[in-house]
């Protein structure tokens, strides 16, 4: 994701890319490493890079604690932060939200910044009141360290407020009584809604959200399958970011949702 955001910032006209991180690559120039222009980039070690740079926006794709510490430094030194990192605790995301409020740099910070993906978790949030159950599945590649995603998570978060919104009451408690296999039926969201991951290779990230009612079933689906996918909105949440106060969770706010 990291070389897909440098090619794709770098490709923008209206856009510079002046710093580039990775300690294992550290000394590299950026041109061997993600096949496109960049000149008079070498790849950093550090967080001083983006001071040295005089860099606008940091763009992290890395882990969650090391996002986390990467946006602490951001705030305090006044850097825009655009967050595709997943697996970020709840207690985290509002601490985060603490030392933005705090700091003339703002941040935003979203589980997928595929515009197809926003869409998919717009229209469950629309049927989410009119259907009597439903369960996620999110399939992602054999690399991803976290499960379930930070999509799958938002997506069932939303369903939940969506049905408290409309009155519609909580889903309803899953019937099974007897697991004969632990884990079978997935992992349970606070707003009761199940989450099942599959991690393969060949995979990029992927997403269904079925809902049950009487007599029918509702299937709504997203996937990307190459991370050409994500620029787009990423390359709109650098754009936006310095236009929106503190920390903004979701694409959803960019896109007039």
């Amino acid at each position: 994701m990291g070389q897909a955001v440098c090619r794709a910032v770098s490709e923008d006209p209206e856009l510079a890319l002046v710093a580039a991180i990775d300690p294992r690559l550290a000394g590299i120039d950026l041109r061997q490493v993600i096949g496109a222009d960049a000149e008079g980039v070498q790849v950093g070690a550090g967080l001083d890079e983006l001071e040295r740079a005089g860099a606008e926006v940091a763009v992290d794709f890395t882990e969650a604690d090391a996002a986390v510490s990467n946006m602490r430094w951001c705030a305090e030194n006044g850097v825009h932060g655009v967050v595709g990192t997943t697996g970020i605790a709840t207690e985290a995301i509002e601490q985060l939200s603490a030392a933005f409020a705090g700091s003339k740099a703002n941040c935003v910070v979203a589980p997928n910044f595929a515009i197809g993906a926003v869409l998919m978790m717009r229209f469950c949030a629309l049927a989410a009141p009119y259907m009597d159950g439903v369960e996620i599945i999110e399939l992602h590649h054999d690399a991803k360290i976290d499960a379930p995603s930070g999509t799958s998570l938002r997506t069932a978060q939303l369903l939940d407020e969506a049905r408290h919104q409309a009155g519609a009451g909580p889903w309803p408690a899953d019937p099974t009584a007897k697991v004969v296999l632990a884990g079978t039926r997935g992992g349970r969201s606070a707003g009761g809604v199940n989450i099942h991951s599959l991690r393969l290779p060949g995979l990029i990230a992927h997403q269904e959200v079925i809902f049950g009612a009487r007599g029918q079933s509702l299937t709504i689906r997203h996937d990307a399958f190459d991370r050409t996918s994500f620029m787009p909105g990423v390359l709109l949440a650098i754009r936006e970011v310095s236009r929106r106060p503190g920390l903004t969770v979701g694409l959803e706010t960019l896109l007039g949702f």
